[in-house]
């Protein structure tokens, strides 16, 4: 049998040592991301932070937390703002309800143009003119 000389106690005190240490660079990278986004710090002030961040850690990202930490959290809503706008308009864009004239989808086009021809008020040869512009 082998003897294992290492205590449960010791093995949780580890697995949170590594947990606190996943947090702390998930924070870092975090910050680092948030001072390349900031559009309201010039580049010198972008070049300090980072500085900071980077050589003395502990304190430049507690530093940044304190002294920017509401301004990085608006910086985050209006991301997720512009992202769910970005998702919304395609999800339009891909469903044929969002053109901009207010008209209706290809779908709704095409299914118009077979239902002229099924009535005769068009000819095969116009559907297929039709068809092939509107699917241009």
């Amino acid at each position: 049998m082998l003897a294992v000389d290492y205590p449960v106690l010791n093995i949780f005190w580890t697995m949170l040592e590594l947990f606190l240490w996943i947090l702390w660079f998930f924070l870092l990278f975090k910050i680092i991301t948030d001072i390349f986004r900031s559009h309201d710090l010039g580049g010198w002030a972008k070049a300090g932070w980072l500085l900071l961040v980077i050589v003395l850690p502990l304190i430049g990202v507690l530093a940044y937390v304190i002294a920017r930490g509401k301004s990085m959290s608006e910086r985050d809503a209006a991301q997720v703002r512009q992202s769910e706008a970005a998702v919304k308009a395609y999800i339009r864009e891909a469903a044929g309800t969002g053109t901009p004239g207010g008209g209706g989808s290809h779908v709704d086009d095409l299914a118009r143009l077979a239902d002229l021809k099924e009535k005769g008020a068009i000819s095969e040869e116009e559907y297929q003119k039709a068809k092939d512009k509107l699917l241009a």
